[in-house]
């Protein structure tokens, strides 16, 4: 229970066992002028009644505004809600995009390797291609000057004589 409930609560016991204590004198008749005219009532039960009277307007009042509040709440609350699952669905349209974007990127970063790499072992293959070439051309010449150094020996030294 709310403090609020609990203190009316409390109040309505106090104010009752008041009654109960002084009920003689709620009770005893006596003279009241109501401006245009008098009549002879209790003012003790005249004022219980208007002060159950202003309990009932109070409490109704209260259970009115409780009861508009909860009902405005639960509109927010389904406005919120709507609001909340558009912003869901945006958020899935965004992340949705956001992966083609990458995946598109990631395809064209994988076509640029594969070109990157082609390239490159076209290049290595005619570099490979470039050096067996040198590399021959110089076994070639090695063996040419190896041939005139031979050549030259053997006209240099006579042959030896058995």
């Amino acid at each position: 229970m709310r403090l609020r409930t609990i203190l009316f609560a409390l109040a309505l016991l106090l104010v009752a066992a008041f009654v109960a204590l002084n009920v003689d004198e709620f009770t005893r008749v006596s003279v009241l002028s109501l401006g245009f005219m008098t009549v002879q009532v209790s003012l003790g039960l005249v004022m219980l009644v208007l002060l159950g009277a202003a309990t009932a307007i109070f409490l109704g009042s209260a259970l009115y505004m409780q009861s508009t509040n909860l009902l405005e709440m639960r509109k927010h609350t389904r406005e919120l809600n709507v609001q909340r699952e558009l912003a869901d669905k945006a958020e899935a349209s965004r992340f949705t995009e956001l992966r083609t974007y990458l995946e598109t990127q990631a395809a064209a970063e994988q076509q640029r390797q594969a070109a990157t790499a082609a390239a490159l072992t076209e290049s290595f293959a005619k570099q490979q291609q470039a050096l067996m070439a040198r590399i021959e051309q110089s076994d070639n010449t090695m063996a040419a000057y190896m041939g005139q150094l031979q050549d030259k020996l053997d006209r240099a030294v006579p042959p030896a004589s058995a």
